[in-house]
């Protein structure tokens, strides 16, 4: 599929016909990927301003699947960066979900664990498999999106997504959580 571009077309129009249509997508994944809004935009503005610096050698193809190519290249450099830093007095403040209105606080408790269990279970899945539950599960990508964007087929998409999920599953039932669907 060859796309041509015409070369009386700006830099901005360009910009704006293939990358601000995406931005949802972008800050979708990218909230997925860092699970705080304030990165998550920071993020998407630095992969905003990438791709407007190379929009001139981009072809017009998949753009989606090359604005998420340099999000996760964009987030890759920024974690090499990053130092570990102690956490502020506001992040480690719990919030008070009682206070919020009815919620118990053994409800709180169990919701807490569970939260607690599955985020460790997320945790120990490798990269491999992380990267497409991010995208799939988290982010709302199909499975072809997915796989434009991991630079990987659509099979070994669902094939890692299915891998993935059974190894949460199984972690989970380890711990005695049950499944909460009928079999």
């Amino acid at each position: 599929m060859d796309i041509d571009v015409p070369t009386s077309e700006s830099a901005s129009a360009r910009f704006e016909r293939w990358v601000l249509p995406e931005v949802d997508v972008l800050l979708r994944v990218a909230q997925s990927i860092t699970r705080n809004t304030h990165d998550a935009e920071d993020l998407v503005q630095d992969t905003m301003l990438r791709a407007y610096r190379s929009i001139d050698s981009f072809d017009g193809r998949y753009p989606r699947a090359w604005l998420l190519t340099i999000l996760r290249n964009t987030e890759i450099n920024r974690h090499r960066r990053r130092r570990p830093s102690l956490l502020t007095a506001a992040q480690q403040t719990l919030p008070d979900p009682i206070a919020d209105g009815g919620a118990t606080a053994e409800s709180v408790v169990v919701d807490l664990t569970f939260e607690s269990a599955v985020e460790d279970a997320f945790e120990h899945l490798s990269d491999d498999f992380r990267e497409v539950v991010e995208l799939v599960d988290i982010g709302g990508l199909s499975y072809a999106e997915a796989a434009e964007a991991a630079d990987i087929p659509e099979g070994t998409v669902m094939s890692r997504l299915h891998r993935a999920r059974k190894q949460v599953r199984t972690r989970l039932e380890k711990q005695g959580y049950v499944a909460g669907r009928p079999r």
